[in-house]
């Protein structure tokens, strides 16, 4: 890994919620992702009306991380296993990075979590039980319907792109954020 950046923008939660935010749309992704990967509390459905949440904020403080990779990285090819082994690392980087979110928050916050959420090994949610750690789950971004891809690249400029026949992209970004200034 070469590099890491941190990128962050602070928007109205209005306009954000306008221009980004489709809940049908990204719900329905997210049910289908959960349907192959396994349900996840932080994942659509909810028992709380989402855009009633978007709403009771006035700011949005969007906050990324860019992990750019090495020319070595770049030009080698992984096995399967291996490739799995170097996404499982970055894994652990993003709840390790999350934490920039957490010493954000207060009582008139609310953290965004960068995708899925991987606080424990297996989400309780496949069980039918009750999260195990409810005071560090966050809501994933596109849980609650925002457009990551678009507000990635219309905010800083960059593309979200993906793991490809066993290589790595030029980077990865994570995506969250903090709702704050409550209404």
């Amino acid at each position: 890994m070469s590099e890491i950046k941190k990128l962050t923008a602070d928007v109205d939660v209005g306009e954000y919620f306008e221009k980004y935010v489709d809940f049908e749309k990204f719900s329905k992704l997210c049910i289908e992702e959960q349907e192959e990967l396994g349900y996840n509390w932080n994942y659509p459905p909810f028992d709380f009306d989402v855009e009633e949440l978007w709403k009771s904020y006035n700011k949005l403080k969007i906050i990324a991380f860019k992990i750019d990779f090495s020319k070595e990285e770049l030009d080698h090819t992984f096995e399967e296993k291996e490739l799995e082994f170097v996404l499982k690392r970055f894994e652990r980087i993003k709840g390790r990075l999350m934490n920039d979110v957490y010493m954000l928050e207060n009582e008139d916050s609310m953290g965004l979590y960068m995708g899925k959420c991987n606080l424990c090994m297996r989400c309780t949610r496949e069980f039918g039980m009750p999260c195990k750690m409810p005071v560090k789950m966050r809501y994933a971004f596109e849980g609650l319907g925002a457009d990551v891809d678009k507000t990635i690249e219309d905010l800083f400029g960059y593309k979200i792109i993906y793991v490809h026949n066993c290589k790595l992209p030029e980077y990865l970004i994570f995506v969250g954020g903090l709702l704050y200034d409550k209404k």
